[in-house]
């Protein structure tokens, strides 16, 4: 089957953006915690989480455009700290949920049942279901005039998670604590993984 150009702009919309959102793969499942100066807490799933540099700690997501209410975004720019909550099997459910458009006096938290937990007086609530989270402080973001996204930069402060995932070696085995991927925009899946190969040398 050949897709060209214009098969894909003549594809009505949403079945456009299924195609489209599913070429890059398998994509990890992250829920972004945050709260305004208010104290109103916001809970979104994000797949667009990537690493960016481990010297020091930074990572990159990518945030949809302005033109809606986009209360994650705000909270970020106005706070400057968040929380990336791996998803897991037991809460995608819930996770998927937060997708859908609610207001900014609606948290997340209360509508999908998952609870807020604070650690370490920092600013943004994580999520207490998630077996890997951690905090980041916002350093900066790259309007991409492309299409209007935001690429969020941020840095790596604390890391909390299920003993069971770490590995002596600092790896972390995702299969062991039932972290979930996403394809597409609502299709998720748990891995199975291979092997871990050797460190490739010429």
């Amino acid at each position: 089957m050949h897709f060209t150009k214009e098969r894909i702009n003549a594809l009505e919309k949403h079945t456009r953006t299924h195609l489209i959102n599913s070429l890059s793969g398998f994509k990890s499942a992250n829920l972004i915690g945050t709260q305004d100066k208010q104290g109103n807490t916001n809970l979104a799933i994000v797949s667009s989480v990537i690493h960016l540099g481990a010297h020091p700690p930074l990572v990159g997501m990518i945030m949809r455009p302005n033109s809606a209410p986009r209360h994650t975004f705000e909270n970020i720019i106005e706070t400057g700290s968040y929380t990336i909550n791996q998803v897991n099997k037991a809460i995608y459910k819930q996770a998927h949920q937060t997708s859908a458009r609610y207001d900014k006096n609606e948290s997340e938290f209360d509508t999908t049942g998952l609870t807020p937990e604070y650690l370490n007086d920092f600013a943004a609530p994580f999520v207490k279901e998630s077996r890997l989270k951690y905090s980041v402080k916002f350093v900066e973001n790259q309007h991409l005039a492309i299409n209007g996204t935001e690429l969020v930069i941020g840095e790596i402060t604390d890391v909390y998670l299920d003993e069971v995932a770490l590995q002596s070696d600092g790896f972390l085995d995702l299969q062991a604590i039932e972290t979930v991927a996403v394809t597409g925009l609502d299709s998720y899946h748990t891995s199975n993984k291979l092997t871990r190969l050797p460190y490739a040398k010429k």
